[in-house]
């Protein structure tokens, strides 16, 4: 019974699915507008199907490449509104995953969870030695729930690659399997813990940043326990609250914590909204929330600190360059039109004032450019992008007068400096060693080699630019059509030259002999014409075949 079921509720989750597709699979991606009606319909859609479609609405509001703008803000607005689930669920839960009754780790926790979301919630407690902790929760059933959902929606999305031009141009069955490990990551509270403990030692450096610490011995997979942080949103403070705040040095290291974490560190908080940066008691800001993380390789780090800071310095050239070199080649890639963007783009930034300057929203830009001219950007890009976007609304509540520009510029020699001393770890340097002896082991032979062939008057070089045989055939063809053309012409000439000469074979009452050279150099320069006309159009087409499928 349980079976048909589960069976029963896939089947109305994938026509739940097909629906939505139907009415919103003619959006165009990339788009620089869309209407406001149809993106509110679209969240309220996703609203309504509940928590695994929130989450992927709230995904989706980082890829300007499928969506466009009205729809990517309605759907970054979706909040999860779910009711607190039961106290008693969330004891069992505790007790199942820690194997230990409650009563025995906590002192107390308090009944009213802190915090409710979709896939967990949050009571504040005291351990047994009294300290304070956050205890994050899992929601009864919520993985197998989101298995499930996933399910609907990989098969509808797999539907889609096979049988539309749009599902072959995007390949939304990758983009989804990208969303389930981004989902199924954000159940893995044991990961969480490892994340927070990665930022925190990341961000020792700053001192008015707290990450708060998580208590290995009372985590699991679905529970998570941690320093309980208290604090107030930062884009709540009013204005006498932030006068008691060191505000521009709390922006200020805020924000070169996130270049750090994206340009040096490779791995960096993704969500950073309001409600995930608190502003504490003492001062600090505490960052929150390390279930959605993003990882940065050290090339797509190179090429982001080199266009973030062509943007910067208004090199609008330099910008398109690597614009170009951030993202992956497809098929018809506009590489004229898509640079002339990006030239645009660093062109209106630069007539802003240095505090106008929106990272994240240029990032957003640079992605749906790409989209629309045929070229794929990393989702990682994306990610960065939508990171840096809800960052500048807390940095510039702490500051308003706050330059992003000049602080990249200023700190760019830092953040080369630490990721060069980031790509010399000991492990790098010992595979570089071990390939050094190698290639020492190994000199003497190959030099040996290299002498014995140039005392023996053995070397040859081939050059495998050109086509030789295709080349030699090609000449001799146009050595044969211009000796054609001179036997030809001699024809013709000879021809009127015998008019004159009377003789008794005449046609249409002209010398004979005359006529039937004309006619044989006629019929010779219609079959020459057909063949440079005809024959070498097929043979171009036929070349040019296989350069692409060599391509």
């Amino acid at each position: 019974m349980l079976g048909t079921s589960l069976k029963a509720r896939h089947l109305g989750r994938y026509k739940d699915v097909v629906v939505l597709l139907s009415k919103y699979a003619r959006l165009e991606p990339a788009g620089e507008s869309g209407e406001a009606s149809d993106a509110q319909a679209l969240a309220a859609d996703m609203e309504r199907l509940g928590p695994t479609f929130i989450k992927l609405g709230q995904l989706l509001s980082t890829r300007p490449d499928l969506l466009p703008q009205a729809h990517l803000d309605a759907l970054a607005r979706l909040q999860d509104k779910v009711e607190p689930f039961a106290f008693e669920d969330a004891v069992r839960i505790i007790e199942a995953d820690l194997d230990v009754r409650s009563n025995k780790i906590f002192r107390e926790i308090d009944p009213l969870p802190a915090a409710a979301a979709s896939l967990a919630q949050i009571h504040r407690a005291v351990l047994r030695d009294g300290r304070v902790v956050a205890v994050k929760v899992q929601r009864p059933g919520q993985r197998e729930i989101i298995v499930e959902d996933m399910a609907a929606i990989g098969e509808a999305a797999h539907f889609l690659d096979r049988h539309t031009a749009l599902g072959r141009r995007y390949e939304f069955a990758r983009i989804l399997e990208e969303f389930r490990k981004s989902l199924l990551a954000e159940l893995d509270f044991g990961r969480e813990a490892l994340n927070l403990r990665i930022l925190a030692r990341n961000l020792a450096p700053f001192d008015r940043l707290v990450v708060p610490a998580p208590h290995e011995d009372f985590t699991a997979d679905r529970v998570l326990t941690m320093d309980f942080v208290a604090g107030r949103k930062i884009t709540t403070l009013s204005p006498l609250a932030l006068n008691e705040v060191e505000g521009p040095k709390l922006a200020d290291q805020l924000f070169r914590a996130y270049l750090k974490q994206i340009l040096v560190d490779g791995f960096f908080h993704a969500d950073p909204h309001p409600g995930n940066v608190l502003l504490t008691r003492d001062g600090r800001v505490a960052i929150l929330d390390l279930g959605m993380v993003g990882r940065v390789g050290p090339e797509l780090q190179r090429n982001l600190l080199s266009f973030l800071l062509a943007i910067s310095d208004g090199r609008s050239d330099d910008a398109s360059a690597v614009a170009v070199k951030i993202g992956r080649r497809r098929e018809g890639f506009a590489e004229g039109e898509f640079r002339e963007r990006i030239e645009e783009l660093v062109l209106t930034n630069r007539e802003s004032t240095i505090s106008q300057l929106n990272f994240g929203q240029i990032l957003f830009d640079l992605a749906r450019y790409s989209a629309t001219y045929g070229l794929r950007t990393p989702t990682e890009l994306t990610m960065i992008g939508k990171a840096l976007l809800n960052l500048d609304q807390v940095v510039a509540r702490l500051d308003p007068d706050f330059e992003p520009s000049a602080a990249v510029r200023s700190e760019s020699s830092v953040l080369l400096r630490e990721s060069m001393e980031e790509g010399f770890s000991v492990s790098g340097v010992t595979a570089g060693l071990l390939e050094a002896q190698k290639f020492a082991e190994g000199l003497p032979q190959k030099v040996n080699k290299v002498l014995d062939v140039l005392g023996g008057n053995e070397l040859r070089v081939k050059v495998d630019a050109l086509d030789e045989q295709l080349l030699i055939h090609g000449m001799q063809k146009i050595a044969n059509r211009i000796s054609l053309g001179l036997v030809l012409a001699s024809l013709v000439i000879g021809a009127a030259l015998m008019m004159r000469v009377e003789t008794p074979f005449r046609i249409l009452g002209y010398p004979g002999l005359a006529i039937v050279l004309f006619l044989a150099a006629a019929a010779a320069s219609g079959i020459l014409a057909l063949d440079i006309l005809y024959y070498d159009d097929k043979r171009r087409s036929r070349v040019r075949g296989s350069d692409v499928k060599r391509d």
